[in-house]
């Protein structure tokens, strides 16, 4: 955080800044930990595209239920070249990935753990809207758009053109983008759902604490990737590194999420395979990062696993 953005939290939370903490998370922003002098702890978001649609679509997944952080407040970036500065207030908590990765879940409790997120990231769709797309602006009206079914196939070979030649071979970006271009029909059967999706629902975006010997998710963090379409994107972004997690977890998760679909959504038989190919859009963009790029390596290695093996949970 520069001095001047260091002022302006102090200016909106009254209180002195004693000292800022690095943290990881936000594709566009800088998040930090804030110490402030009265005792207080606040995180601290600077920059970000849209922060004050973030923030807007946190406030309606509050309303709705779902564990966020509170939004204090929303610093507009300046004229003068200053970052938009989003307050949050600070939330107790583990990253469901460190404790993933920690292996510290026996079966059942890893089970247990993938129920109480499943169910979590369910309950997001409680929110709707009267149709799908990208939000517009702060008052989250979702801007016209072809349907994902029809914005597949172009989305993906527009992607392949752009991904690096080491991540994936010119006969592997070709394959992926015939096999989005087959499976991209399927999706009209999603097409009108119109349902608040977080878009980036992984492990690192999942706070979670133990309370009285269980867990439970303290918070759903890091929202600016939400746009309104389907509730089963979510699903299968969860699952996407799925054979890292622990046993019983991705089982857990499926029977959360399956068990409370949104009201009035229906959950399809193979709702987790259309999951999985609206993941394409997000594994196809993924591809196009610099080489180098851990998170785009394996998604191009879970890639090259459906060329090879088939898409996963296809009936």
């Amino acid at each position: 955080m520069t001095p001047e953005e260091i002022r302006r939290v102090e200016s909106a939370t009254g209180a002195a800044v004693r000292e800022v903490r690095s943290l990881a998370g936000g594709y566009s922003h800088a998040t930090s930990l804030v110490e402030l002098a009265d005792g207080g702890r606040v995180v601290v978001r600077c920059g970000g595209e849209a922060p004050l649609v973030e923030a807007a679509v946190m406030r309606e997944a509050a309303r709705a239920g779902i564990p966020v952080p509170a939004v204090r407040c929303v610093l507009p970036a300046s004229d003068g070249g200053d970052r938009a500065v989003t307050v949050l207030e600070f939330v107790e908590g583990e990253l469901l990935g460190e404790v993933l990765e920690a292996d510290r879940c026996a079966p059942e409790d890893a089970a247990a753990l993938g129920a109480e997120v499943g169910s979590t990231i369910s309950r997001i769709g409680r929110v709707s809207f009267d149709r799908p797309g990208f939000f517009d602006g702060e008052g989250l009206a979702p801007g016209a758009g072809e349907p994902w079914s029809a914005q597949l196939p172009a989305f993906a070979r527009q992607c392949m053109a752009r991904t690096p030649a080491e991540r994936l071979a010119a006969e592997e970006r070709e394959a992926w983008a015939a096999l989005c271009a087959r499976l991209a029909p399927a999706l009209d059967r999603v097409d009108a759902h119109a349902r608040l999706v977080h878009a980036d629902a992984n492990p690192k975006n999942i706070l979670i604490s133990r309370r009285s010997g269980a867990w439970q998710v303290a918070a759903v963090l890091d929202w600016e990737f939400a746009f309104s379409g389907s509730p089963y994107a979510d699903a299968a972004n969860m699952l996407r590194f799925e054979r890292d997690y622990p046993a019983g977890f991705r089982e857990g998760f499926r029977a959360g999420f399956a068990a409370r679909p949104p009201a009035g959504l229906p959950l399809e038989a193979d709702w987790l395979f259309l999951g999985r190919i609206l993941d394409m859009f997000a594994l196809s963009d993924l591809a196009t990062r610099p080489p180098g790029h851990a998170i785009a390596d394996r998604a191009a290695a879970a890639m090259r696993g459906w060329l090879e093996e088939g898409v996963p949970d296809r009936p």
